[in-house]
């Protein structure tokens, strides 16, 4: 659906070979940031009715997160 509606593709990935510091490919930045969210128990289920909601209760949780790390 995420293609049909955003034009995005969705993959899985799998874990990333080798030691070390590396950077991090723009996939696992995305599925660290889900895991983010994941943090805030309401965003866990898909419990919004509207997706103009559900962007405001992603964005609330980010600044919950941000606020926290300062």
């Amino acid at each position: 659906e995420a293609y049909k509606y955003f034009g995005l593709r969705v993959e899985i990935s799998k874990k990333l070979k080798g030691h070390g510091w590396q950077v991090l490919p723009k996939r696992l930045i995305v599925e660290r940031t889900f895991s983010w969210l994941n943090h805030s128990r309401r965003l866990s289920k898909d419990y919004e009715l509207t997706i103009a909601s559900a962007e405001t209760l992603i964005k609330i949780s980010h600044i919950h997160t941000l606020l926290n790390r300062l």
